[in-house]
């Protein structure tokens, strides 16, 4: 069962509450720097010529995957998206690593805010969840709306006596489309 906006969808009591991004000013520097390597190589490379106008352009081409492109799809790649029974962050270009964190099992949500974060609206979110490692959604804009909707979940989760123990008291998984499954489903 998948919905053309929200993507795969979980069970049916569970919905996509929201899907959060790092702030876009991350990718600010990449921006500048493809700019600047565009206007440097469209000048430099008329007056050259020969192998070094070849240097320049393999150098610009080189400059503009490593420091624009691979920035852009880290930024495309790692996503947290909350339901009304969890927190699922997704993260790495290369490797994935998909942690869930669910909302009856109950975890604290603090905010840190440099002064730069602040005066864009923007702060970093952590879960801390009693592991060794917690849950940290870095330059999140306006992090004390996410808070207060996280504290929200947790107290209607909480009020509506959801699972305990997570997924595995409610039997195997039943996979769907995607990387979400629905647990205890048919």
């Amino acid at each position: 069962m998948a919905d053309a906006r929200t993507g795969p969808v979980a069970g049916a009591d569970e919905r996509v509450v929201a899907r959060l991004r790092r702030h876009g000013r991350v990718l600010a520097l990449p921006a500048l720097l493809l700019i600047a390597t565009a206007g440097a190589t469209a000048y430099l490379v008329p007056a050259l010529e020969g192998w070094p106008q070849l240097a320049a352009l393999v150098a610009a081409a080189l400059v503009a995957v490593v420091g624009c492109a691979v920035p852009y799809l880290a930024w495309l790649a790692s996503r947290a998206t909350v339901t009304t029974r969890r927190v699922i962050v997704r993260r790495g270009l290369f490797v994935r690593v998909r942690r869930e964190l669910w909302h009856r099992r109950g975890y604290d949500v603090q905010i840190s805010r440099s002064w730069m974060q602040r005066l864009i609206g923007s702060g970093d979110v952590r879960l801390e969840t009693g592991h060794e490692v917690p849950i940290v959604l870095k330059d999140l804009p306006d992090p004390l709306a996410v808070q207060a909707a996280l504290h929200e979940l947790m107290a209607e989760s909480h009020a509506l006596g959801g699972p305990a123990l997570g997924p595995s008291a409610l039997g195997p998984p039943t996979p769907m489309e995607g990387d979400t499954f629905a647990w205890g489903g048919r």
